[in-house]
Parts: structure tokens; C-alpha cells; sequence
């Protein structure tokens, strides 16, 4: 391709709201532009990658016998309906306007609908199929580019097994597969447990990169790998001993005083000996949930427990419920259903609040002075506390979701009737499993991990060209010739090559050849060929050397190889 005729409007600015690094050299090399919000075109070099990356999904997926589907995006909202889900996706589900079709953030609805229509007997099972389609989230805060958008491309695959024991084995494929896939785009990612949200079911696991762009935080440990999301994270818990003066409960009044913070400076106590109160609604029941100091509630292990919704108090329930405004609720005199987490645990001489405004309690034995207390794991894990399969400490940072996997079991099949007939004649519903990959993610990772201060460095395999052919003064017409020569010649032996042929000044074209990355620049110009040379340059290692212009071919293909 010649780049006089190539549509890349690189940038040497980029706006004040691009501060991500995947966002910026995607912006700067003219492989994407912003429509609005969270909404992006790939212009030309960019969807060069985008074909690159689902090619080798395609691939893959094919591997462990896949077949490819090509679902609509525009979903009659009654489907949804059928599994509760309009309401469990809630304002990030797009809705036509005349609210009878919703744009699909993921296909599991659709997939099940056909499964229910074809698949009737244990002999149509095992299946596999997915598809690469773009799908539609109105998230409220669009940010980093392709990592957060309201409209994205994902590779969405289903199982459908007839029992537990295929899931099993489905899942096993799609985990092989995944791994495959990030091998071959060069990624640096690790593997964690996670929590199902809104897709639901039994199990899953997330594929994270590690970076500073990402919005999920990951839990790990460099010493046994353990690594975990956040959402269902655990650490090994050190609870403090009783301490042997147990101590009567005595009214402390304490105005102004809200957080475990002022707490502690008002009283000179440490933060490990009060139990902050947290009040929540769970399925209009009221649950009071009581936390170490400063530890703060991880609700997607507290709705783990106590099963269906919840959702914070609101400040008027707060009062009605307790009597108190938040900051001055305790368990003591509660009346309702208390749960502790587990670093509480029949702990002693405690402060919280009095249920009285301005007013707390010291003193407190949970033993003695909270009846019917029930504990549980509940918090979120912080680095530095202790790895739960081994002696050392996790370290907690941001993570980039590249994928995910989940056995959704029959949660969709049971809601949506999708049953099959084993080989007793006896009814069953399908056990399935939904595979997620994030196309424009994958992209994205690959450049947070892969750049320097002059661009993107691309590998061979990702890469939107293999050659970045600069021509230097081409009006000189040995030196035109020359490149005409070189680029026809690499064409020919299916080397992709981006040539350089406009009129420009050198460090114009080398600062953009460096901005684009391609793995090998070939640099001609009137000195070297007078030496029938021109030069070769590395662009991820910077290494330079010259070649004979008749072996340059087969030193491309041996670099390439």
C-alpha cells in the first residue's frame, strides 16, 4: 500500500480527554476517530488489526469445533423478557425508541431461542457456536477508548451440553482456546476467578492484563499465582485475640463525628477496634452489616450471601430503621438480621455507633452483646494482607478484562424452555455456557504493553503491515526506482509492505514509521545505493544495519521468519 494514496491521518496532538496510552497512539497513528462518546470508527490501518485479531478467534474457535454464527444486534425486547435480564442490565441496555427492541450487549437470549427451536434431542449436543459481532452498552462513563465504549466488537460464544460433565469439558475448551488466542497476540495475561454478575451461573474466569487503564483490580500473588478478582477475592484473615478485660458497654457522645477516621483521632484509638455499620436492602428486608475500621463492604460477596438484590440504605431509611444517621449506627440495639465480616469474630471491647445521633459505644463483646450474629467473608481485599494458598501477600492493582468465560448451567434454558430429550425419553433443560472476547480490547492491550516514547511496536503477527518501505527523495529517480523495485518485489513474495512515497521531508516520514510501528523499516536513499544498499532498521530492539539491495528479499523473509 502506498501511503500517499492510504487513508492514516496520524496526529501529532491529541485531545486533553485521550489519557490512556492505547487511546493516544491509537488516535496519534490514525487507527481509530470518535464519532461521540464511547463510540469509535477504525479507519483503514486500524481494521487491518481488527481483521488480524479475529482471524486468529476465527482460527481458534474453529479448532475446538466451533461454528460461526452472524446474530442481529437490533433484539425484539420480549426475548430479553424472558430471562429477567431487561431489568438485571437496567439503564446500560439500549432501547429503541418505540421500546420494543433493545440493541444486544451480549447474544446468550438469541443463541438460547434458536437452541430451543433446533436442538430437541441428547443426540444434537454437543454444539459450539459463536460469532464476532458488534454489541451495544450505553455505559454512563465512556472512557480509554476502545477499553470502555458504548459499541464494541466481541466475540461471543455458547455451549450446549446435556450434562454437568460436557459443561465441564466445553469450558476446558474454551479455556485451552482462549489461552491460544493470547499466545498467538502476544499478550502478557494471567487467568482469575470471578464473579458471573449479570450473566449469572455456576462459575467463571476472567483473562486480565495488568495496567494501569484497567477498571477491574485483580488480587494476585507473584509467589503460587493465586490470582482473583476483586468482586470475589479473598485473603487469609488475622483476627485479633480477645483481650482479656472484658470491659461493660458505656455511651460515649461524640458530636460531629462520622467516619471510623474522626472516630479514632476523637477517641486516640486504632481503627482495628471499631466496627463500622453498614445498613442494606436486601429483597425490602433490611441487613445490618458490621466491618473492621476502615475495611470497606464487598458487595458482590455480600449478595453471594444473602442471595438475591441488594442496594446501600438511602438516609431516610437509615433513620427510620435504626433511629440514627449514617455514622452513628451500631449493632447493639439493633433489631433485624446482623452479619459480621469474619475479622469481627467474637471480638471484644469494640467501638460503633449508639443508633443515636452524635453519640457512639464502647465496650461492645460481640459474644455477650449482638445475638444471633451471623459472620462471613464480606471484605474487600487490600495489598498486603495474606495470599489464602500460601505464606506470602497479595498485591492488588488494576487489570485490563480481555475475556471471560462462565458456566451458565440452565439458567437461560430453564427461563427460556430449552429442553431436550435424552435417551430415556425423559425431559431435561440444556446446560450451557457463554465465552466472551473483547476484539478491540485484545488491540488495546497489546499497544499498553507494547510501545516506547516514539510509537507503537508492533509484532509481526498483529501488526498492520510487515514493512514500513521509506523512500528519501524520491524525485531523484534512481532513488524512486529503486523503491519501485523493492516494494513490487516484497509484494510479490506476500510480504505486506507500507511504502512511504509522498513528498516529504526525512524526519517527517522516520517520526512517523516510528509512530506506526511495523516490525521492520526499510530505509532508501541516493548515498547507499550508490553502494547498491539501503538500510534495515528494527523497530522493537532499534537495530540498524545495511543490506544489499539484491538480498534484501531474503533477508526480509528470514527477519520475518
Amino acid at each position: 500500500m502506498r501511503l500517499s494514496k492510504y487513508f492514516v491521518p496520524t496526529l501529532k496532538e491529541v485531545p486533553n480527554d485521550a489519557v490512556v496510552t492505547s487511546h493516544i497512539l491509537m488516535l496519534r497513528s490514525g487507527m481509530i476517530r470518535m464519532v461521540g462518546a464511547g463510540i469509535y470508527s477504525f479507519l483503514p490501518l486500524g481494521y487491518k488489526v481488527v481483521r488480524k485479531v479475529s482471524e486468529i478467534i476465527r482460527e481458534e474457535m474453529d479448532a475446538i469445533g466451533g461454528q460461526e454464527f452472524h446474530l442481529p444486534a437490533l433484539n425484539p425486547k420480549e426475548i430479553w423478557e424472558e430471562t429477567n435480564r431487561v431489568e438485571a442490565f437496567g439503564d446500560t441496555l439500549f432501547h429503541i425508541k418505540n421500546r420494543e427492541y433493545v440493541l444486544a450487549p451480549t447474544h446468550e437470549e438469541i443463541m438460547t431461542f434458536h437452541a430451543r427451536n433446533v436442538v430437541k434431542s441428547y443426540k444434537d449436543m454437543p454444539q459450539i457456536w459463536y460469532q464476532i459481532q458488534t454489541k451495544f452498552r450505553n455505559e454512563p462513563r465512556p472512557r480509554s477508548g476502545v477499553i470502555r465504549g458504548r459499541q464494541f466488537l466481541m466475540k461471543d460464544a455458547y455451549s450446549f451440553d446435556t450434562s454437568w460433565e460436557g459443561l465441564d469439558r466445553s469450558y476446558e475448551l474454551h479455556d485451552k482456546a482462549y489461552k491460544k488466542i493470547f499466545d498467538r497476540c502476544g499478550l502478557k495475561y494471567f487467568v482469575v476467578g470471578a464473579s458471573s454478575g449479570a450473566m449469572g451461573g455456576t462459575g467463571s474466569e476472567e483473562f486480565m492484563v495488568n495496567s494501569p487503564a484497567g477498571e477491574d483490580t485483580v488480587a494476585y500473588c507473584e509467589s503460587c499465582g493465586y490470582a482473583a478478582n476483586v468482586e470475589v477475592a479473598t485473603s487469609r484473615v488475622r483476627v485479633r485475640e480477645r483481650e482479656r478485660e472484658e470491659k461493660k458497654v458505656y455511651e460515649i457522645h461524640t458530636p460531629n463525628v462520622k467516619s471510623i477516621d474522626e472516630l479514632c483521632e476523637f477517641l486516640k484509638i486504632d481503627e482495628t477496634v471499631c466496627a463500622k455499620s453498614r445498613v442494606y436492602i436486601n429483597d425490602d428486608k433490611a441487613v445490618l452489616v458490621l466491618m473492621q475500621g476502615n475495611d470497606e463492604v464487598n458487595e458482590t460477596k455480600l449478595e453471594k450471601v444473602l442471595g438475591g438484590n441488594i442496594r446501600p440504605a438511602h438516609p431516610e431509611e437509615l433513620l427510620e430503621i435504626t433511629g440514627a444517621d449514617a455514622g452513628s449506627i451500631g449493632p447493639v440495639g439493633y433489631k433485624g438480621r446482623i452479619i459480621a465480616d469474619m475479622k469481627l469474630e467474637d471480638r471484644n471491647n469494640l467501638f460503633s455507633g449508639a443508633n443515636k445521633n452524635d453519640y457512639h459505644i464502647g465496650g461492645i463483646d460481640i459474644k455477650r452483646d449482638v445475638k444471633d450474629i451471623e459472620y462471613a467473608d464480606l471484605k474487600i481485599v487490600k495489598s498486603g494482607e495474606g495470599c489464602p494458598n500460601c505464606d506470602k501477600n497479595l498485591e492488588v492493582f488494576p487489570a485490563i478484562e480481555l475475556g471471560h468465560i462462565f458456566k451458565l448451567g440452565t439458567k437461560y434454558s430453564n427461563s427460556m424452555g430449552a429442553k431436550f430429550i435424552d435417551e430415556k425419553g425423559e425431559e431435561h433443560p440444556i446446560i450451557m455456557g457463554s465465552y466472551g472476547i473483547g476484539v478491540e480490547r485484545v488491540i488495546a492491550c497489546f499497544i499498553e504493553q507494547s510501545f516506547d516514547e516514539k510509537g507503537i511496536v508492533w509484532s509481526k503477527t498483529l501488526a498492520p503491515f510487515h514493512v514500513h518501505l521509506i523512500g528519501l527523495n524520491l524525485k531523484k529517480q534512481e532513488v524512486a526506482d529503486a523503491c519501485e523495485k523493492i516494494y513490487h518485489g516484497l509484494n510479490s513474495q506476500k510480504t505486506d509492505v507500507l511504502y512511504d512515497d509522498r513528498d516529504a521531508a526525512a524526519g517527517f516520514k522516520f517520526n512517523d514509521a516510528d509512530l506506526l510501528g511495523m516490525p521492520i523499516q526499510i530505509v532508501v536513499g541516493e548515498k547507499k545505493l550508490k553502494e547498491s544498499k539501503c538500510e534495515v532498521k528494527i523497530r522493537k530492539t532499534g537495530e540498524r544495519f545495511d543490506v544489499d539491495v539484491g538480498d534484501l528479499n531474503n533477508k526480509i523473509f528470514e527477519l520475518l521468519s
